[in-house]
């Protein structure tokens, strides 16, 4: 059944947040905050938690008038923003973050009820206290949450009417001189941040309690930095009384200090139970509500999704918050539960300030109504991170830790959600600023980053193409490959979603799939070498198997000359279905004096080759065919310095064939029978020559084993190889 919303910006927002703001820290901690790190520290202390509660406040309100806010409160709005993997694994951390604040406010009650009634003051004695208090507002919390709101009211109440009775106050613990910074024998500054750090983040409180919210895009932003601001000017206003009123000494000492010092002890008395138990109430009824919203997306367990009522309250999940809060009054000393839920907030609210960022930066359908600087989520988000590293270095990385192997079991899951991910917006704005840096480039003098158009096929060994084709492009080149399906004329093209190709071959070497629909494959591929592309990344390269049997094929002619015309490089693969690249270990580059482009280009290929794992102990060797009897010392030093230049590692061998005058077919034949892989540069030849050229290839190819073709387009440099 659906939830009955029904609880406005005050009610809703407002109350519980501000109960939680002012809770136990305030009345048990703040004192020895001020004892220890002094006025002025303190008043920094207060401000610098407030800059992380305000702009993780505005952060959040801005979020949350953006998108409809369903109950989960945070987890729903990161969620939603930035997928299920994030969002939930922020959300768990959060929600047990939550589960241990009851602990806090339970064990803080405790201290305070215990010295009330003259009870023990032992941690075993705190445990025993918070155990009933814990059991007492759990039944409270079954009964009914709406009961359990509207004792907020008569709570606040009393928290006002303690504040008054503070201030209104004995002077008979005032200083002589006020400390304004902290002592030799303090605490350091960076341990009293951690205790007071979770004096801020009750504004969580109401957001917890979206799905029950009338509006919660007005309720919100509208209740929560209401909440933060009241809080600070509290805080500020205390923290400033409390260091005229009271020594030092006494504030390091006495946790009831205030209580001692009040015109009316029994109205802090109640200040400080009411405010303890509210604020425990808050996590009680907000922590299962984000618990219940992560089971309904299959985030947790579905049993925690399944609620009871009218207004589907989320028993089961109560229970595990019940169990969580328990471990922690089991704890037993507030100091260090404190530090626990610091971390665990910190955490939370760093990524909700990197999730506006990200979204307000990078997605163009983020519409707030609340609108507030981009450079505050960010700000937000290096300031919890960089709090976290000086509380305690060694916490903040486990909680990476924790959140990353969260992140990423839920990455395995893969829970998909019928909204926008911030992350595709992300990836998209980086890739649109990267193209038009790339476009406003002149790429003349650059090197080669290949961007290769694969056109496969479908034989038997076509996974050897595709991984060459990866091989060939690098860490940074592009392949995609395109199926040519062959189709009567007149035929509808298929849709563009049709076109794309995704199988576990093209996943997993990263390359992109295409296919479409064509008359004639020759013309196919002139349409799409002409016409495919995008402006900064614009295909350099085409690749395919080498044509056998096509040497009279005006069409394939035809088609490479267009090709050539394009100022495309070509490579075709020979590929031996026998040998296939045999071991990995030996590849050879061929050059004669006419491969002056080809050479470079070939010394291109080769560097991204032994960057291939497969190819990584690759033995290369350059063989120059050496026609005109020039000095072999001089060809080696020269190409020497050639490959040097390139920075691959070859070894060098001169074929002197002056006085033989051998074909070069015959030569690549004798010396590369046994090479995995051959590389040799495809000349300038007149068309009406191809079927010539072709036929003597074919030839060759009966002898060696797999081959790599290669045309080199005009972009490569020249390189003198004439060394006659």
């Amino acid at each position: 059944m659906a939830i009955k919303k029904k609880f406005g910006a005050f009610a809703g927002v407002f109350t519980p947040s501000i109960l939680t703001i002012l809770g136990v820290i305030m009345y048990m901690r703040l004192g020895w905050v001020v004892g220890n790190a002094g006025l002025i520290g303190t008043i920094i202390i207060i401000l610098f938690a407030h800059i992380i509660a305000i702009s993780t406040g505005l952060s959040l309100s801005s979020v949350a008038t953006d998108k409809k806010i369903g109950a989960g409160g945070i987890y729903y709005v990161l969620s939603r923003s930035m997928g299920i993997p994030f969002g939930g694994s922020i959300g768990i951390a959060l929600y047990v973050g939550t589960a241990f604040s009851i602990a806090l406010y339970v064990v803080g009650f405790a201290e305070s009820f215990n010295s009330y009634f003259g009870f023990g003051m032992t941690a075993s004695d705190f445990r025993l206290t918070g155990t009933i208090a814990l059991v007492l507002l759990t039944v409270l919390a079954l009964i009914s949450t709406s009961v359990a709101l509207k004792t907020q009211f008569f709570i606040l109440a009393a928290i006002i009417i303690s504040l008054v009775s503070i201030f209104s106050g004995s002077r008979e613990f005032a200083p002589e001189t006020v400390s304004m910074f902290a002592s030799e024998s303090s605490v350091p500054l960076e341990v009293v941040f951690a205790i007071f750090f979770p004096a801020v983040t009750g504004f969580t409180a109401g957001i917890a309690m979206s799905g029950d919210l009338k509006n919660p895009k007005k309720a919100i932003p509208v209740g929560t930095l209401s909440a933060i601001g009241v809080g600070l000017v509290v805080y500020i206003g205390l923290a400033v009384f409390i260091a005229y009123n009271i020594n030092a000494e006494v504030l390091r000492t006495d946790y009831n200090i205030l209580m001692k010092m009040a015109m009316f002890a029994p109205a802090v008395v109640a200040g400080i139970w009411g405010a303890t138990l509210s604020s425990a109430m808050g996590g009680i009824l907000g922590g299962p509500r984000i618990l219940q919203a992560m089971s309904r997306d299959k985030v947790t367990p579905r049993i925690f999704g399944r609620g009871k009522g009218k207004n589907n309250e989320p028993v089961n999940a109560l229970f595990l918050v019940f169990i969580i809060a328990e471990a922690g009054i089991l704890i037993g000393e507030l100091d260090v539960i404190a530090r626990v839920v610091s971390m665990f907030y910190l955490t939370a609210y760093g990524f909700i300030n990197i999730s506006y960022f990200l979204e307000s930066w990078a997605n163009p359908d983020f519409q707030p109504t609340f609108k507030i600087k981009r450079w505050i989520g960010l700000m937000g988000f290096i300031a919890c991170f960089g709090v976290m590293f000086k509380l305690d270095m060694f916490a903040m990385f486990g909680a990476l830790v924790v959140v990353g192997s969260l992140y990423f079991w839920l990455q395995r899951k893969e829970i998909k959600l019928q909204s926008n991910d911030v992350w595709r917006s992300v990836w998209e704005n980086v890739v649109n600023k990267g193209l038009k840096k790339l476009d406003a480039k002149s790429d003349e003098t650059s090197s080669w980053n290949p961007n290769i158009i694969l056109f496969s096929g479908e034989s038997e060994h076509r996974s050897y193409l595709l991984e060459l084709g990866n091989t060939v492009s690098g860490r940074t080149g592009i392949v995609t490959n395109f199926k040519l399906i062959i189709v009567k004329e007149n035929s509808k093209p298929l849709a563009k979603t049709e076109q794309i190709v995704r199988d576990d071959d093209f996943r997993k070497l990263g390359i992109f799939g295409r296919q479409i629909k064509v008359e004639n494959i020759y013309k196919g591929i002139e349409n799409i070498a002409t016409a495919f592309g995008f402006s900064g990344v614009e295909p350099n390269t085409i690749m395919m198997g080498w044509p056998k049997g096509l040497e009279n094929s005006v069409e394939y002619s035809k088609m490479t000359q267009t090709l050539l015309h394009l100022d495309y490089n070509l490579l075709y693969l020979d590929f031996d279905r026998n040998a296939k690249f045999g071991d990995y270990q030996t590849v050879d580059l061929w050059w004669r004096e006419t491969d002056s482009k080809n050479a470079e280009m070939m010394l291109n290929i080769a560097r991204f080759i032994i960057q291939s794992p497969k190819w990584g102990k690759t033995n290369i060797r350059v063989l120059f065919l050496n026609n005109k009897n020039a000095d072999s010392d001089i060809i080696k030093s020269k190409i020497s310095k050639l490959v040097e230049d390139l920075r691959v590692k070859v070894e060098i061998e001169i074929i002197n064939n002056a006085v033989e005058q051998r074909p070069f077919y015959d030569l690549i034949a004798q010396h590369s029978a046994n090479t995995d892989l051959t590389l040799v540069g495809i000349p300038d030849y007149k068309i009406e020559k191809q079927a010539e050229f072709v036929l003597k290839t074919n030839q060759l190819f009966e002898t060696i084993g797999s081959t790599l073709l290669v045309k080199a387009a005009n972009n490569f440099n020249v390189l003198d190889l004439d060394f006659g």
